[in-house]
């Protein structure tokens, strides 16, 4: 991917930064935190997936002298600004929730402190990767609640922008998929891939035994058979004879699903092939998933609702800056600052947030505390991971804890979470200000 992120961001961070240059106002500390103001309608949860990849784009958030040049001669910023971007280096210090986390309205998702020109400056690309990674991710975890023990595969490349396609099958695996078609996310972040064919290969060749004969030659008995090209029952005879009963599986594609399934699993089992399994594609969503668990269907790949959110392209997160001194002096006291826009009004001061659990393990609130950390007791969570210090790299992780911390947590929430109805967040979110009081919550459903 891309050496430099520098310029994946908006124009008007750079002239922001130039004119607090001016007013002598640009390297005031300040805080900045990205959170959700409300969940997509009807949603009930949220899954954070992009940490890591925010993490290498803030490492690699450097404007070497042909982006110096190219921001020079579109007039983007002057000298002054110029000479500072060129030795850039965020040098301040990110709490965040990792990947696989919940999130809920008005969640700390990532808290940046540093002065404000060398944190506004990423704002852009963060949100670029938050709202995406955290869209796929959450469509994901419905789809995969509702699969149950049954794989998911992510098949969205042609579904969406090239690259966008690779951090896809990323956040889908975070939410528990299985593996992906992608090769660039198995070569990038190690996503296991896998594939067989499509129809074209079948329509390739003379007859489709013949395309059989040779997909099962290169790729053994326990391939995957495409097998609605034609005929599908009379497929389905083909490859289990092919295969003297020993079939991988077969891939349904088209059609009423449901009673393809209940129709192809009789035949297989009639035919003695008792143990292929039987995949299901075609525009799956959480839904059409939902709809087929009482179906024999041993797996479901899905591409394009996966791929757009199902619905929820968006996360809705924002950016804001939520506290700063009055001077350039690193040790002056923060000071919490809020917008009061109609419905994009934000809350001053710095967040800190624990999921709060009852006796049995289950999530009862997302407790935000305003200026100081929230109090739990013994069995409560804090939501917050340090992961940059000093402008130091301090949070990475391999991909398969985020894997492992989304099965868990997802397992602390409450069974009203997984209903496909639309409905409220299973949680409430509580807002504390720094005595521990409750104080007004925006965030609320009826706020």
């Amino acid at each position: 991917m891309l050496e430099t992120t520098a310029l994946l961001t908006d124009h008007y961070e750079l002239t922001m930064v130039q004119a607090a240059m001016g007013s002598g106002t640009a390297f005031r500390r300040s805080v900045f935190e990205l959170f959700p103001r409300r969940l997509p309608e009807g949603r009930r949860y949220g899954v954070v997936a992009g940490t890591g990849r925010a993490l290498d784009a803030v490492e690699n958030f450097r404007f070497d002298d042909e982006t110096v040049s190219f921001l020079r001669e579109a007039k983007v910023v002057n000298d002054e600004v110029a000479q500072w971007l060129s030795t850039y280096r965020f040098s301040g210090d990110i709490w965040g929730y990792p990947d696989g986390e919940i999130y809920f309205p008005g969640s700390p998702i990532m808290v940046v402190e540093g002065t404000f020109a060398e944190a506004v400056v990423l704002e852009t690309v963060l949100l670029s990767i938050f709202n995406y990674d955290s869209a796929v991710a959450s469509a994901a975890s419905r789809m995969t609640a509702m699969a149950g023990d049954r794989p998911c595969i992510e098949m969205g490349s042609r579904r969406t922008n090239e690259w966008s396609a690779a951090v896809a099958a990323r956040a889908a695996y975070i939410a528990g998929f299985a593996s992906t078609s992608n090769l660039e996310a198995g070569r990038t972040f190690g996503v296991p891939t896998a594939g067989t064919a499509a129809h074209s290969f079948t329509l390739l060749h003379d007859t489709e035994e013949d395309a059989f004969r040779s997909q099962l030659a290169a790729l053994g008995n326990n391939t995957t058979l495409l097998v609605d090209t034609y005929d599908v029952i009379e497929a389905v005879k083909k490859g289990v004879e092919l295969t003297n009963g020993r079939l991988g599986a077969v891939r349904l594609d088209s059609g009423d699903l449901l009673t393809q399934a209940v129709d192809v699993r009789r035949l297989l089992d009639s035919l003695g092939a008792v143990n292929t399994r039987i995949i299901v594609t075609s525009d799956l969503d959480e839904f059409q998933i939902a709809a087929l668990r009482a179906a024999p269907v041993n797996g479901y790949g899905v591409g394009t609702q996966l791929v757009t959110g199902s619905g929820a392209p968006t996360c809705g997160f924002v950016y804001k800056l939520v506290s700063r001194a009055d001077s350039e002096d690193p040790a002056a006291p923060l000071e919490p600052v809020a917008k009061k826009s109609l419905n994009k009004g934000s809350v001053g001061g710095r967040k800190f947030a624990l999921r709060r659990l009852d006796a049995n393990g289950i999530a009862e609130a997302e407790v935000i505390g305003v200026g100081a950390p929230p109090e739990g007791d013994t069995n409560d969570r804090p939501l917050l991971v340090e992961l940059v210090r000093g402008g130091e790299i301090v949070g990475r992780e391999p991909l398969s804890d985020a894997r492992e911390r989304h099965q868990r947590v997802r397992g602390e929430l409450p069974s009203a979470a997984f209903k496909m109805s639309k409905g409220y967040p299973a949680i409430v979110t509580i807002m504390l200000d720094a005595e521990g009081d409750q104080t007004f919550n925006p965030y609320a459903p009826e706020a």
